[in-house]
């Protein structure tokens, strides 16, 4: 499973259910681990925010040369 098949998963379980999101934003790993069976590294910090139909985010990933095996590919992260 991609990375991206894996973020569209979450955000539509997300959406359909209320339990899991509020588990998700408390605790990410956790409610990955616990719905998808995914874990998630210790070093890897995520967070989780809620958009709302007046505010965004934007996230900017790391440059490819920040990350350790220098990789261009974002999804190499996790």
């Amino acid at each position: 499973m991609s990375l991206e098949s894996l973020k569209v998963q979450i955000i539509k379980k997300a959406w359909e259910d209320p339990a899991f999101k509020k588990s998700l934003l408390a605790d990410p790993k956790k409610a990955i681990g616990e719905a998808f069976g995914v874990e998630i590294p210790e070093k890897i910090e995520l967070k989780v925010v809620e958009e709302t139909p007046t505010l965004f985010y934007l996230a900017i990933p790391p440059q490819p040369e920040e990350v350790e095996d220098g990789a261009s590919n974002v999804q190499l992260i996790w």
